[in-house]
């Protein structure tokens, strides 16, 4: 059951990023929105079934893995579920809008970055207790460890007011980033469903 749940978390996942970036593209931001919200939605469930897998002296820092992954799923389900709804629906006023719209890079952007970083977290703590085999499993062990490195720039980034609304090109910017971000963790739901995979028939 454990490995069955880490098939269907990793395709879950694959299939939300792949929304997610070609979303940005196209600009429907409500659909993006949506598909973070499946990518946590495959994510939390993907790491779960990676801390069932892993061994009794990695369970600490499996078990570090599971909180932060639900620490980023409460934060990114706040910030994108305000976006569909009250963000969405409501005629905000200019204040309320910079703190609560995701696209004037305020105080919810601020959350969401937050998010990610304990997401990049996850995917390193994660990383430290997989036992890596195979050549599949061992470049899913870099990329996840290397993913866990995100965190210092979803930190940094809202510390520093590096994007602000007046930010001229900002919000290509941060497609692009995001952009860059898919194609990086794209191979790590992949290469997670090969291990969920072939250990389900081991």
């Amino acid at each position: 059951m454990n490995n069955k749940t880490g098939m269907y978390a990793s395709l879950v996942t694959l299939a939300a990023v792949v929304v997610f970036a070609v979303s940005m593209i196209v600009g429907n931001s409500s659909v993006s929105y949506l598909a973070s919200m499946f990518i946590a939605w495959g994510f939390i469930p993907m790491i779960g079934a990676f801390v069932a897998d892993s061994e009794k002296e990695s369970k600490a820092v499996s078990y570090t893995a599971l909180v932060f992954a639900a620490i980023y799923g409460t934060l990114i389900m706040i910030v994108y579920f305000a976006q569909l709804t009250v963000v969405r629906l409501a005629n905000l006023s200019l204040p309320v809008a910079q703190i609560l719209d995701y696209q004037k890079f305020g105080l919810f952007f601020s959350y969401n970055l937050l998010g990610y970083g304990f997401m990049a977290l996850t995917t390193f703590f994660i990383a430290l207790s997989f036992k890596a085999e195979s050549k599949a499993d061992k470049v899913l062990k870099v990329l996840l460890l290397v993913h866990g490195l995100f965190a210092i720039s979803c930190l940094v980034i809202p510390m520093m007011g590096i994007f602000s609304s007046d930010m001229a090109g900002g919000g290509l910017i941060g497609i692009l980033v995001l952009e860059f971000w898919c194609a990086y963790f794209i191979p790590v739901c992949i290469l997670s469903f090969l291990h969920f995979k072939n250990s389900l028939r081991a």
